[in-house]
């Protein structure tokens, strides 16, 4: 259970689908790993993510905390105007929490994806949570 791959020293993970409690109770352990490791620099690919809740919203500020407490950095990609990340984000304030870069500078376009449950996949699309 690798990384889904690195680019340059940073470990892009892409997530897709539902991202609420169910999902993260699956994604919790692997973004554990990732965020554990000294000086980690962590890009998360939120552009299929078809919804997210407080859980997902809880998720993603653990990961962001526990990269950082260990020298690390954790940006997220895909945030598109209107989606339901950005939604999100703005409703709790968090918006100028969280590094966000565009997609030019950030990940690979990643394989389109169906709504459903959240995954981690690698850049090929398979799922590695």
């Amino acid at each position: 259970m690798g990384p889904s791959h690195a680019a340059g020293g940073t470990t892009v993970l892409e997530l897709r689908g539902e991202l609420d409690i169910l999902a993260v109770s699956v994604l919790s352990d692997r973004l554990d790993d990732l965020t554990g490791l000294q000086g980690a620099d962590l890009l998360l690919d939120v552009r299929a993510v078809t919804f997210i809740d407080c859980a997902g919203l809880s998720l993603l500020s653990r990961a962001r905390y526990r990269t950082r407490q260990r020298g690390g950095r954790l940006r997220l990609t895909g945030v598109t105007r209107g989606g339901s990340v950005a939604r999100l984000l703005r409703m709790t304030g968090l918006n100028g929490t969280f590094e966000v870069v565009s997609d030019e500078d950030g990940a690979e376009e990643p394989a389109a994806g169906a709504a459903g449950p959240a995954e981690v996949t690698d850049g090929a699309g398979t799922a590695v949570a």
